[in-house]
């Protein structure tokens, strides 16, 4: 098998091959153009502890009948839907499951918009030591954790909260050839449409994006903290809340400085905008966990043509999900946060992000989730 990220052709294979199984049939609004839409199956347990399974089956560790083990302190039906509270731990088996090939792998990502609802979630495999990420060759069910942190979220049955890439060989793309990429078509841009010369760029086991404080583009806001005690938030709902039950915009600060508080959550946004061509999909790591006592993202996928289009997109902004850990910390305008690595693709896929999609997020700036209303920008 050729090398590199699967495609959406790819994974339709794949389902009719039946490498990627499921309880109910796998529609083609979940295939996206590098990755796979899971969806949560009917039931949900809520945990006293996250876990691995380390050498065992998730159901092993769970009971043989899920659910029936002292780790479990309730199951929830899903069909109708049920809130997830803040600061619980839960666990919810997928409707898909894998028969991998020996030659491909799996990663797991959270979806964009469980990322910026704070809803901290990763995938389960049976006999693993990791979290998200799926052996090659793997047979077995598939589980999400899934465990809000600053919003009770109702969530049912059938959702997707996160996604599937599948990979054969060698996909990663190292600093040299990221730089040859870049030195043909440029990957950042800044706020004026101008390409981000090379010469600016920072090459670090994948490109280098900061945090922008100017507020230049969303009068004077640089970001929103998430308040202390808010409803719950209905996933199933789509431009419904007033944002300012659930957050506090941010303004910009006298300085290019700001202090972020201690295990609080906010949304902020990155310095550059970034292209990702439709020949590479792309993904949001952290930079350096010693360069700064903060958790910069939680949903880390690109999708091929993300910021890029039909070629007229000259680059997005990057919704940052940022968590300050133990002590407060400041942080400063253009201040590298996080990286994104790039990855080769076994092919153009038939679609790519913003063309003929329903992609929420191609021309963001300063966006909370979908399910809030949009702010008036003057």
């Amino acid at each position: 098998m050729r090398a590199g990220v699967l495609v959406d052709r790819d994974l339709r294979l794949a389902v009719r091959e039946g490498w990627i199984r499921a309880a109910e049939p796998i529609t083609d609004t979940q295939v996206q153009p590098a990755s796979l839409d899971l969806r949560l199956g009917p039931i949900a347990y809520q945990l006293r502890a996250s876990f691995l399974p380390f050498r065992q089956t998730v159901q092993s560790r769970l009971g043989e009948e899920l659910g029936d083990s002292d780790l479990v302190i309730d199951r929830l039906p899903l069909a109708a839907g049920a809130t997830l509270q803040r600061g619980s731990v839960y666990l919810v088996p997928l409707v898909e499951s894998l028969a991998l090939p020996p030659e491909l792998r799996g990663r797991s990502n959270p979806k964009s918009t469980t990322g910026r609802l704070d809803i901290f979630t990763r995938v389960i495999t049976d006999g693993t030591p990791r979290f998200d990420e799926i052996r090659p060759g793997y047979r077995g069910g598939l589980y999400l954790e899934v465990s809000p942190q600053s919003f009770p979220v109702r969530v049912h049955a059938g959702a997707s909260l996160n996604q599937l890439r599948l990979l054969a060989g060698q996909t990663s793309m190292s600093d040299a050839e990221l730089a040859r990429t870049y030195g043909e078509t440029p990957l950042l841009y800044d706020d004026d449409g101008r390409p981000i010369p090379i010469e600016r760029a920072v090459f670090n086991d994948g490109l280098c994006m900061g945090v922008d404080l100017s507020g230049r583009l969303t009068d004077g806001i640089i970001g929103y903290r998430a308040n202390p005690n808010p409803p719950a938030v209905d996933l199933a709902r789509v431009d419904h809340y007033d944002p300012a039950e659930f957050w506090e915009p941010i303004k910009r600060p006298a300085r290019d400085a700001y202090i972020l508080e201690a295990n609080r959550f906010y949304i902020l946004v990155s310095k550059e905008r970034i292209r990702v061509p439709p020949e590479f999909a792309a993904e949001m790591v952290v930079y350096d966990a010693g360069a700064g006592e903060i958790r910069t993202h939680y949903a880390g996928f690109f999708d091929p043509g993300f910021g890029f289009g039909d070629g007229s997109v000259l680059g997005t902004k990057v919704v940052m999900e940022v968590r300050a850990r133990e002590v407060p910390f400041m942080v400063y305008d253009g201040q590298t946060s996080f990286k994104v690595w790039f990855e080769r693709l076994r092919g153009r896929p038939e679609r790519v992000y913003g063309v003929g999609l329903g992609s929420s997020y191609q021309h963001q700036t300063l966006t909370l989730s979908k399910q809030f209303r949009r702010p008036q920008q003057g």
